[in-house]
């Protein structure tokens, strides 16, 4: 080991002996403390992927309508008529942990910046939550730090939050998680990657000043949360949306206006990964003068301004001749603007300050040349069986009915996002509770038709956790039928994986499968994965959270008649319910609350192509106007989603033949993937049949009535009781 740097620099950075060594090999010498910490946050897990990545490499990422793929800021798809979507989905769990509110916040900052960087108006947020015991004074705290950050911030800078989920399990009591997805809509001609080209090109920063927030953020968010990292404060950011809405319209503005050749926002690892990705993609050097980054704080080293992640902070390359317009841009902006090096053709990243070259790099080194692992691999023990199907009497289902939906799995979130503006904009069609997925309007411009999108995210850590190949399937398939129930068809898919220590050979072997299988499901959907995010490392002293693949979508509605509510529509219609029925009762709501069941136990009865079929059948029903409401069976079973469909809709229904000992399988099993559909009464055949053309099990219920939903001996329950139930909030929540 090199005597200038301790085993307990490196162990502070995160480097590993062997690392150091390739350190010093790239190099062709030691690394002073500045490179060393350059190295330290590229080679982090947060940055490098140095886990995941050959795994990520297995994913299907071509597509008819793929623009832009993984490795840039988000991934671009094509809507035509030159327009395009672009979106991603980040953590921000660790920040979340130590101080909820300024870590949701800027998490939500930095997945805006993905986006707009690009050249993308961002049109939608959404949001992915998972807590620990709510009754827990601690959670408490967390549960409301985290929604006001999230509110905070998008409420300021003028997007709407329009769908996501929130679930709450003690496995994630030690380590909470706070995924955010952005959705934006750009001209396909103003797209701009992240890239440092053209020798000679100048350097510009605008945004925030420099602080000594965040410092070693990255590398922070790579460790497990323990009683030392929880104690370091100083590796949050603080965030501004009001600098964010300011850089926001300064770099539409200058990339409409063709002002700059390449961008990159200052996320993790702050100016390091801006100025040293940006080289690395466009082949090209870099070389800046810290003396003229902006600073809020004095005497800051070399060291703390490259590591720096203080927010709202922009990278840019301009042309020499279009440097002064584009420091207007930003000075009319009030968000600041200085010129701090330029782009060179040596390849290297090249840093001075107070007149000295303190960093020498290749740049190539830092990115290409990370280390790559591929550890041990160790299936863990099999769940335990499936539990007996209990043999409950009329009077328990009813009791069991009305604690799972007021459970907190659920029961509606509406005291979650009622805190979140979800119309601003005025695109929004199907807001958060109105639909299964968020539907938007994008308004064309220039002869161009308007264009409607679904959005949703969402992962049931629980079937990951018994079966992560068939588990992840489900997580896409899944939202993947959320967009069905709305009338759309999935463009592409982002994801936030996250998942405990890689070195653990059970958390691997989970990590490798779940890839796996959200590779199989997207080929089966026949879309392309479009960048996405890795968060490991989420554990604490009560070990590591559940495998939960966080999986966004975005979809496309072909007409706007065929956008579908959950909620019945008339009475006399019939209600049925496609795909096939559950045989099972374990890892459901009604396993949790009501049989008492602790950890994750049972099968996963899951095929990708009967999902498949189901959701055609679906779509078949919507688009040849059949369909009058559609609703996915998930958490809570079969009565629950009745219950969302009548209160949605504001009528009852009479539901008959579920009874017997397989009563509690049937009212409360939540696998295989259903859909409770309604449809007038001369549709009912024609449903059937395009069901069957299909091969998808189609089951008439009942109907759908005035007054109370009504389900065989089980009796009458009012709408004022579902709803008082379904609307349950946490206590001090």
């Amino acid at each position: 080991m090199s005597p200038r740097h301790s085993a307990e620099i490196l162990k502070h950075h995160g480097v590993r002996p062997a690392e150091y060594a390739e350190i010093e090999r790239g190099l062709g010498r030691e690394p002073n403390l500045t490179e060393l910490g350059i190295y330290s946050v590229m080679w982090s897990e947060h940055c490098s992927y140095k886990h995941s990545r050959r795994q990520l490499k297995t994913l299907p990422t071509k597509g008819e309508r793929l623009l832009v793929g993984p490795g840039e800021n988000a991934g671009v798809v094509d809507l035509g008529h030159g327009r395009c979507v672009v979106f991603k989905m980040e953590s921000h769990n660790h920040p979340s942990a130590v101080e909820p509110f300024q870590g949701a916040a800027t998490g939500v900052g930095g997945i805006l910046r993905d986006i707009f960087t690009m050249g993308a108006r961002p049109i939608a947020m959404l949001n992915n939550l998972r807590f620990g015991d709510p009754a827990d004074p601690h959670m408490r705290r967390l549960i409301d730090g985290v929604v006001e950050g999230i509110a905070s911030y998008g409420n300021c800078v003028g997007v709407p939050t329009v769908a996501g989920d929130a679930m709450f399990d003690a496995e994630h009591g030690g380590n909470i998680l706070v995924n955010a997805m952005c959705v934006g809509i750009a001209r396909t001609e103003d797209i701009l990657l992240a890239r440092a080209s053209g020798a000679g090109n100048l350097v510009l920063y605008f945004g925030s000043a420099t602080g000594r927030d965040g410092i070693h953020g990255a590398t922070f968010a790579s460790e497990e949360l323990t009683e030392e990292t929880l104690e370091r404060r100083g590796a949050v950011q603080v965030g501004d949306p009001f600098m964010g809405k300011k850089i926001l319209e300064a770099t539409l503005e200058l990339i409409r206006r063709k002002l700059v050749v390449g961008m990159q926002d200052m996320g993790a690892a702050g100016l390091t990964c801006s100025t040293c990705e940006m080289a690395a993609r466009g082949g090209s050097g870099i070389t800046v003068d810290l003396d003229k980054v902006p600073q809020r704080a004095e005497a800051m080293t070399a060291y703390e301004i490259m590591l720096s992640e203080s927010q709202e902070r922009m990278l840019a390359v301009v042309t020499p001749e279009n440097a002064e317009a584009a420091l207007e841009v930003c000075c009319r902006w009030d968000c600041g603007g200085a010129i701090i090096g330029e782009v060179a053709d040596h390849g290297r990243v090249h840093v001075h300050h107070k007149g000295q070259l303190v960093a020498d790099i290749p740049a190539l080194h830092l990115t290409e040349n990370a280390p790559l692992y591929d550890p041990a691999a160790e299936a863990p023990a099999p769940p335990p069986a499936d539990p007996e199907p209990p043999a409950l009497s009329d009077a328990e289902l009813r009791d069991a009915a009305y604690r799972l939906l007021a459970s907190p799995n659920v029961a509606s979130k509406r005291w979650i996002y009622e805190r979140y503006d979800h119309q601003v904009q005025t695109q929004t069609v199907l807001r958060p509770g109105d639909g299964d997925a968020a539907v938007l309007r994008v308004r064309g411009e220039g002869g161009a038709p308007d264009v409607f999108l679904s959005v949703m995210s969402g992962c049931n850590h629980r079937h990951v956790a018994r079966d992560p190949r068939r588990g992840a399937q489900l997580a896409v398939m899944e939202v993947a039928r959320n967009l069905a129930c709305v009338g759309a068809e999935p463009l592409g898919l982002t994801n936030c994986l996250n998942f405990g220590s890689p070195e653990n050979p059970r958390v691997f072997w989970t990590l490798r499968e779940a890839i796996g299988g959200i590779g199989d499901a997207c080929r089966a959907l026949r879309i392309p994965v479009t960048g996405g995010n890795v968060s490991l490392y989420n554990e604490s002293a009560g070990g590591a959270i559940p495998p939960t693949p966080m999986i966004g979508l975005v979809g496309e509605i072909a007409d706007p008649a065929h956008i579908t509510r959950p909620g019945f529509r008339a009475a006399g219609d019939a209600v049925l319910v496609l795909g096939e029925a559950p045989r099972h009762i374990g890892a459901t709501e009604f396993d949790r609350v009501v049989l008492g069941a602790k950890g994750f136990r049972g099968t996963v009865e899951f095929d990708l192509a009967r999902e498949l079929a189901l959701q055609h059948a679906v779509l078949d029903a919507i688009r040849s106007g059949h369909a009058r409401s559609a609703h996915d069976v998930s958490e809570g079973g079969l009565l629950a989603a009745l219950a969302e469909c009548c209160l949605a809709g504001g009528l009852g229904a009479e539901i008959g033949g579920i009874a017997g000992d397989n009563a509690a399988v049937a009212l409360f099993g939540e696998l295989p993937g259903r859909v409770v559909l309604s449809c007038a009464m001369e549709s009912v055949a024609a449903v059937e049949t395009l069901a069957a053309s299909r091969g998808v099990a189609c089951e008439r219920l009942g109907l759908v009535a005035e007054g109370p939903l009504r389900i065989g001996s089980l009796g009458d329950f009012t709408l004022e009781s579902l709803r008082a139930a379904h609307e349950t909030v946490p206590d001090g929540c």
